[in-house]
């Protein structure tokens, strides 16, 4: 991964704030010298990382990394939520023959394992037991709508969390034919909820989910 810096604005007209749900107010302001200027601060750099990866020519394979900071003024804050985002954050240059269901697994896998590793770093270094089981458990939106089909979205993941204790719960957006989330919402134009997977499910997109021992939830 090459280090490089993440913008702390954008503007408007160059589409590269996340749109979240479609809905979201961005934080927005015009300079004073800047009058038909209006420039945002990011919800995320999804967008943005895409377009740096061919900025800066990174090959197939390899990808960056970098430290965002962004707001968020529509979140719902509570003990796991934030106005305030601040976190690493990386993209990877795949190529078309990568978009399949074994290569994110295999990502989502060696991630994982960092993870795991830097927990076990910390729990050596400050005399703490870890908690991640070593292997994650995959789950998807479709399975878990057949196997819980009266809990929602939420209770699904704190389930197969407190089942598994670290779950990759895939194919995430999208809706039933009743017009609810088929689990939660994603961005409109760059998540892929839809792309057909071998399973029988759609979409080659998820999120990473443990099992929180102190909150007892995901």
């Amino acid at each position: 991964l090459v280090r490089v810096s993440a913008p702390l604005f954008v503007s408007k007209k160059s589409g590269f704030n996340d749109n979240l749900n479609g809905v979201e107010k961005p934080a927005s302001f015009t300079p004073r010298d800047f009058k038909d200027v209006n420039l945002e601060v990011p919800f995320s750099l999804a967008k943005w990382k895409r377009w740096a990866l061919h900025y800066y020519k990174v090959p197939a394979g390899q990808g960056l990394v970098t430290d965002f900071r962004g707001l968020r003024c529509d979140d719902d804050v509570d003990f796991t939520h934030s106005l305030y985002v601040d976190q690493f954050d990386w993209e990877k240059h795949i190529t078309a023959e990568d978009r399949n269901v074994d290569y994110l697994q295999n990502t989502v896998r060696a991630i994982y394992k960092a993870v795991v590793d830097t927990e076990k770093e910390v729990a050596k270094k400050f005399g703490v037991e870890p908690v991640l089981p070593e292997d994650i458990t995959f789950i998807s939106s479709d399975q878990g709508l057949k196997e819980y089909p009266d809990a929602t979205p939420k209770e699904r993941e704190n389930i197969y969390c407190a089942k598994h204790k670290a779950v990759f719960y895939m194919g995430i957006g999208g809706k039933k034919e009743d017009g609810t989330y088929r689990h939660d919402g994603r961005a409109p134009d760059y998540d892929d909820w839809i792309t057909a997977r071998p399973d029988g499910g759609t979409g080659l997109n998820g999120d990473i989910l443990v099992c929180n021992p102190l909150l007892k939830q995901s």
